[in-house]
């Protein structure tokens, strides 16, 4: 399989695709001020404990106060063991007090008192984000976790030989009561590699919790590196053939961060010069333009249909234009599989997350919707973020959950429309038409001795007023014994409309 990174700059605005076999398989994005907080760690302070909900809501700087629930507080960041006597082992991050024993919150922490803190998940809509004391710093192949003693192993690294022998170096050279978890690109890596990321990640740890002595809080303590590093960080292996960067201050930046993580793929990134955008010349920007509409179409003639909605996200496969040539079962089943890739895609690209409902096409044997169910499963191995995934139902749904961190793609590119707020739909005119005149019997019973009602609207309903409903305002004006005149404002929204006497 060949796999791309391209990189667009553009202002303050940088975008990273991932490319695989010619197709988009994921973008991401970065807009300045406008960029991601996970990963993120922040001297916070508590606003309010809310033992209700068993969380607090903690001062992190942001424009919203950040929410911390009691599963994610380990009272090892508050310098507690289990035991409640004080850890010796490692600084004391939080300034406040806590009591040992089982949550409730309230035992653990207090308004007022100031915790270090990583953003587990962005905010999204109208939620603040969500925290963490669990700090977990990613390297390029390991990531630490300062507060948890636990050694894991990347679940993509099969070989048990190799297993072991990370597992052995890692025990032996990680700093007491601290853990890591190894990546999948720690496979067949020597030591040394190993071991100066180890370093450089406990080397960061010392700084931060300085930090948060010294620090005030709201305070950022550490920050995620920018998207272009953090993309060659997570996505750049032996299995990249390129990355492509149309910014050269950028394209500095990636070599000398390559030069000292992974010398022996620096050659694999090249500098774009070419007059055309570079997201156009790597067929990106079409990808984008054919992959971002509600319907999505399937090389055979199906789509799919991706609604979203406040509690999950619906996915419904239609056959289309496709017609098969054998019986309606093999047809289905075609269709489904086709579908299974295209929704797979859809997941990663538009970074899906939270509820998932995909509808496939009914089908009727139990073999059908096994293949279909593998083939899913199969699907997701390629997706990077958790997802768990139900067997397909009789009514041919699979549901499912994907693990959200940020905004979905295309609440990130889009905003509410200004004419439908959301919705997707209007009143059609006809309606806002009898509404309009069921308003000026309304009027006209609260003004008897006006001679003639008058009525602002948009400039389509009163087309249609004088057009389709001409005979019902007639016959509207015959029956109240006044005229009724209508007047059309380009500036009006299709809802909107004004009844009045003079």
């Amino acid at each position: 399989m060949t796999t791309e990174i391209i990189c667009n700059t553009t202002g303050r605005e940088t975008r990273v695709a991932l490319m695989e076999n010619g197709r988009l398989a994921e973008l991401h994005i970065d807009r300045g001020d406008d960029r991601g907080f996970v990963g993120n760690i922040y001297l916070g302070k508590v606003v309010r404990v809310l033992p209700g909900m068993q969380a607090a809501f903690v001062d992190v700087g942001m424009e919203r106060a950040a929410f911390l629930y009691v599963g994610d507080i380990y009272p090892e960041i508050l310098g507690l063991n289990e035991s409640g006597d004080a850890v010796k082992t490692r600084p004391a991050v939080s300034r406040g007090s806590g009591r040992s024993g089982q949550p409730p919150i309230q035992d653990l922490i207090k308004e007022g008192q100031e915790l270090v803190v990583q953003v587990a998940k962005d905010p999204i809509g109208t939620k603040g984000a969500r925290l963490t004391t669990h700090i977990a710093l990613p390297g390029r192949y390991l990531v630490y976790m300062p507060t948890v003693e636990h050694v894991g192993i990347s679940r993509r690294i099969d070989k048990e030989k190799e297993r072991r022998r990370l597992r052995e170096f890692v025990e032996k050279n990680r700093p007491a009561g601290a853990g890591f978890i190894v990546r999948t690109v720690c496979e067949g890596k020597s030591t040394d590699a190993l071991m100066a990321d180890m370093q450089y990640l406990t080397k960061t740890w010392a700084r931060i919790s300085e930090s948060a002595k010294s620090g005030k809080a709201p305070t950022l303590l550490h920050s995620e590196q920018g998207l272009v590093l953090r993309s060659v960080r997570d996505l750049f292996d032996e299995n990249v053939d390129r990355m492509v960067l149309d910014d050269k201050v950028t394209f500095d930046q990636v070599k000398t961060f390559m030069a000292d993580l992974m010398p022996d793929l620096k050659r694999r990134v090249h500098l774009y010069k070419g007059a055309e955008p570079v997201f156009d010349t790597y067929g990106v920007e079409a990808a984008l333009q054919r992959s971002l509409g509600r319907k999505v179409w399937l090389k055979s003639g199906g789509y799919l249909v991706i609604d979203q909605t406040e509690a999950l996200m619906a996915i419904d496969v239609n056959s289309g234009k496709f017609v098969g040539s054998s019986s309606l079962e093999e047809t289905t089943l075609r269709i489904n599989l086709e579908a299974v890739d295209a929704v797979v895609d859809q997941l990663r690209l538009r970074n899906m997350g939270g509820i998932i409902i995909i509808d496939f096409i009914d089908m009727e044997r139990e073999s059908s919707r096994d293949k279909v169910f593998r083939a899913l499963d199969e699907a997701l191995k390629r997706d990077r973020a958790r997802t768990n995934v139900l067997r397909i139902s009789d009514l041919g749904l699979v549901e499912m959950t994907r693990k959200r961190v940020q905004e979905g793609l295309d609440r990130y590119l889009h905003e509410e429309c200004p004419t439908c707020g959301g919705s997707g739909h209007v009143r059609s005119r006809s309606t806002i038409c009898f509404e309009i005149l069921r308003e000026a019997k309304r009027v006209l019973a609260r003004n008897d001795d006006s001679a003639t009602v008058h009525v602002n609207c948009s400039p389509g309903v009163a087309d249609m007023l004088y057009s389709t409903h001409y005979d019902d305002l007639l016959g509207v004006e015959e029956h109240l014994g006044h005229r009724i005149t209508v007047r059309p404002l380009g500036h009006f929204h299709p809802e909107q409309y004004e009844v009045y006497v003079r």
